[in-house]
């Protein structure tokens, strides 16, 4: 979560993308993370609803317990399909589906966590032409993910969570 807060206080009101967030956390923590993130981030956070249209400068989150997907209007969606590599909300499934949508205007980021959860996914954003930031592992709380990620071979850039915010924050185009 710290590493996740450090980049989203150096994003500000303009962004002009989405920002979907998958966390892992326990079922009964619906609502909280939002309002957590929200509280501490320059940007709008809400719980990310089935069907409702992804709009730049928003931050979403995964509900727990519910996959996050991005539908081909740019709409989100909410499944309760199996874990995935144990996860639902699973990183893999939102990275596939968004690459799928947005290709080359990805942007995917890994942060600290406990398991290899959007490794492949990273591997999906790099194939569809988007762009793949990982946490430089030795700056992670938790290593195994963003390293998971960087031994894909798919990441484009590692770096610490402030260069992250920094790089993102100093974007001013229409990439997603």
């Amino acid at each position: 979560m710290k590493a996740l807060l450090t980049v989203l206080s150096r994003l500000h009101e303009g962004f002009q993308s989405p920002i979907i967030v998958v966390l892992h956390v326990h079922p009964t923590e619906s609502g909280y993370l939002a309002e957590h993130l929200g509280e501490r981030c320059g940007l709008p956070v809400k719980e990310a609803l089935d069907k409702e249209p992804a709009q730049a400068g928003v931050v979403y989150v995964a509900p727990p317990g519910y996959h996050l997907l991005v539908e081909r209007e740019e709409t989100l969606a909410l499944s309760a399909d199996e874990p995935v590599r144990f996860a639902r909300p699973s990183i893999d499934v939102l990275f596939e589906s968004a690459a799928h949508v947005w290709s080359w205007r990805l942007i995917g980021v890994i942060l600290s966590g406990a398991n290899s959860d959007g490794a492949y996914g990273i591997s999906q954003i790099r194939k569809f032409g988007g762009l793949t930031i990982a946490q430089d592992p030795t700056t992670a709380e938790y290593p195994v993910m963003p390293q998971s990620a960087v031994d894909t071979a798919s990441v484009a850039k590692i770096l610490s969570p402030e260069e992250i915010g920094g790089f993102l924050g100093g974007m001013n185009c229409s990439t997603k």
